[in-house]
């Protein structure tokens, strides 16, 4: 198999997991966001301490506060994201959650001085189109669920940001430890007051399924990465929204309606402008973070 095939092979089965993970969130409505979180990220505490303690690196960190503010923006876009998750047609939330590369080139223009390119314009325009399209704003009992899913894509983003940050200082396993750790930590409040249910069998296998889908899903897209640079692997996360479409489709007759289909095409077709924009600079991002997908990641 062709190296670049090779992670094009990878980056579909991580968007793979990352929807069997969608499925599980949404299948046990009962058990509380913060409970879920805490399940999706004790796991990766555990395996990424293992390996900083096998390649001896300092759990510390270099930059505590870059740290912490990863962390504060990660865990919010986990938590926006499922909580939409929980309330939405799957493939909406999904596709909300897939807005994050537009609001990465915004926040990089902001605050790294990164220029917008050209052809990403048109991207923005047809990407708010789409979204529009999704929402269908009538100030419903949906569009605050739609709101909060453009906030875990805002969340999520900024991430992003602070992850390319933290590079030059920090290891990923590092980055991730302090993510999984400080997530763990940060819900552990909201259960003691009440935000926890003692799950039967059935809701323990399908929380362990949240913990084992997210993890291999990033393993996965870190593997993935090592055969090609991101900038010519991003365009393969949008198979997200086909998994979620027909796994919402088949589990829970969630059939999208014509508007939300048009939504749906225009966000990818935005995706790949964006996409084209950077195909030119495929090798100066080669070394870009393979965790960015926090909604999904």
């Amino acid at each position: 198999m062709h190296t670049r095939s090779k992670g094009i092979f990878f980056i579909l089965l991580s968007s793979f997991f990352f929807s069997i993970m969608a499925i599980a969130v949404k299948s046990i409505p009962e058990i509380p966001v913060a409970e879920k979180i805490f399940v999706r990220n004790i796991l990766g505490v555990f395996i990424s301490a293992f390996i900083l303690y096998k390649n001896k690196e300092s759990f510390s960190g270099n930059n505590t506060k870059l740290l912490f503010a990863r962390s504060i923006f990660g865990v919010s876009g986990v938590a926006t994201y499922y909580y939409t998750i929980g309330r939405l047609p799957l493939s909406d939330a999904v596709i909300l959650n897939k807005l994050s590369p537009f609001f990465v080139i915004i926040l990089a223009y902001i605050f790294l001085d990164e220029r917008i390119k050209k052809l990403q314009i048109p991207a923005f325009v047809i990407v708010i189109l789409g979204t529009l399209f999704i929402i269908k704003p009538q100030f419903d009992y949906t569009f605050i669920p739609s709101m909060i899913g453009i906030l875990s894509a805002v969340f999520a983003a900024a991430a992003y940001i602070v992850i390319r940050q933290l590079q030059k200082t920090d290891s990923t396993h590092v980055i991730v430890f302090h993510f999984c750790l400080f997530s763990s930590l940060a819900t552990v409040p909201f259960m003691a007051a009440g935000q926890f249910v003692v799950p039967n069998f059935k809701q323990l296998v399908v929380l362990i399924i949240i913990g084992f889908s997210a993890t291999t899903a990033q393993f996965l897209m870190t593997h993935s990465y090592k055969y090609a640079p991101a900038t010519q692997l991003t365009i393969y996360n949008y198979a997200d929204i086909i998994f979620s479409t027909i796994f919402g489709m088949l589990l829970w007759a969630e059939f999208p309606d014509l508007l939300s289909v048009t939504g749906g095409l225009l966000v990818i077709i935005a995706g790949i402008l964006n996409y084209l924009s950077t195909t030119d600079h495929a090798e100066a991002d080669s070394l870009e973070n393979p965790h960015f997908k926090e909604s999904n990641s």
